[in-house]
């Protein structure tokens, strides 16, 4: 039998528009009616009522959960949520982890704080590396998920690769689009990546079409012609799976090659569509594409 991932969901893509109505279990079944078994946890509130609508979700619809999401500490100084870096809640994401029968965490994102620094970004990838070994002893890898931040270059070298290098304990989970959008092969970087990388995350990139304002450009209109430039450098988007411009078959399969075992869909926006149907197009492009037997 040829090796084969399993293709999930970001919930990313789904909890925050829900809100605040967002239901755990209803959520999970209307994936799986779309044909999704397996989710990875995000920017939804893992209160004691979501979690066990996950759980139930688990036992009833035969959902899988890939990982859950951590933070070292706050993205900016007083932001409230559970963090590695206080006992309670590095103790509360452990127990997450153990009710949803998942052995994975994934930091989403590094510290707003920390951007633009080099020293600030291998301080945070040294704390990351301790708290990896701690979530060894427990069980639980601990993964990092890059965004196009981490594409910038010191003395030459890539921040991801600082990164990963300051970081021997810590995976990494590829997002596949802002890669893509860091100006770098996203193929290439995962090969780079292999054996570092069970996680992996797919989402397409495309331009979207260029508003012209009504009535022609006033060239002497100086606010006017700001905000055109606005839309004119900020017409890249996030796209439903198979519909931009990444080659998705070549970055599952280095993924898979490389270890990959989640690849997750993930749209950071969907522009005005239902997250529902969007995942549904993605899943229908990658069935197209011949992963139908990854669901």
């Amino acid at each position: 039998m040829a090796k084969k991932g399993l293709i999930g969901v970001q919930m990313s893509t789904i909890a925050p528009a829900k809100m605040p109505n967002f239901d755990a279990y209803e959520s999970m079944a209307r994936l799986t009616d779309i044909g999704y078994h397996c989710i990875e946890l995000s920017q939804m509130p893992m209160t004691p009522e979501n979690v066990a609508g996950i759980r139930r979700a688990v036992d009833e619809l035969g959902m899988n959960v890939s990982s859950c999401s951590a933070s070292v500490a706050p993205m900016i100084p007083g932001m409230p949520g559970e963090y590695l870096c206080d006992p309670d809640g590095f103790k509360k994401m452990v127990d997450d982890c153990r009710k949803l029968d998942c052995d994975m965490l994934r930091i989403g994102m590094l510290p707003m704080t920390h951007m633009g620094s080099y020293d600030k970004a291998v301080e945070f990838a040294k704390q990351a590396n301790e708290y990896a070994l701690k979530l060894k002893e427990e069980g639980i890898d601990l993964y990092y998920h890059n965004h196009h931040v981490e594409f910038v270059r010191y003395d030459g070298k890539l921040l991801l690769d600082i990164i990963r290098d300051t970081a021997p304990d810590m995976g990494f989970e590829l997002d596949v689009h802002w890669i893509h959008r860091g100006g770098f092969d996203p193929v290439k970087i995962i090969n780079n990546y292999a054996g570092r990388i069970r996680l992996l995350h797919l989402k397409d990139y495309r331009i979207g079409e260029m508003p012209m304002p009504e009535g022609g450009l006033d060239i002497t209109n100086k606010e006017a012609m700001a905000k055109f430039m606005g839309a004119f450098t900020g017409i890249v988007q996030f796209a439903e799976v198979g519909e931009g411009t990444i080659d998705t078959p070549a970055c599952i399969e280095a993924g898979l090659a490389g270890g990959s075992e989640y690849f997750l869909v993930e749209q950071d926006d969907c522009y005005g569509r239902d997250p529902f149907d969007s995942l549904k197009i993605s899943r229908d492009n990658l069935v197209k594409m011949g992963y139908g037997d990854w669901f």
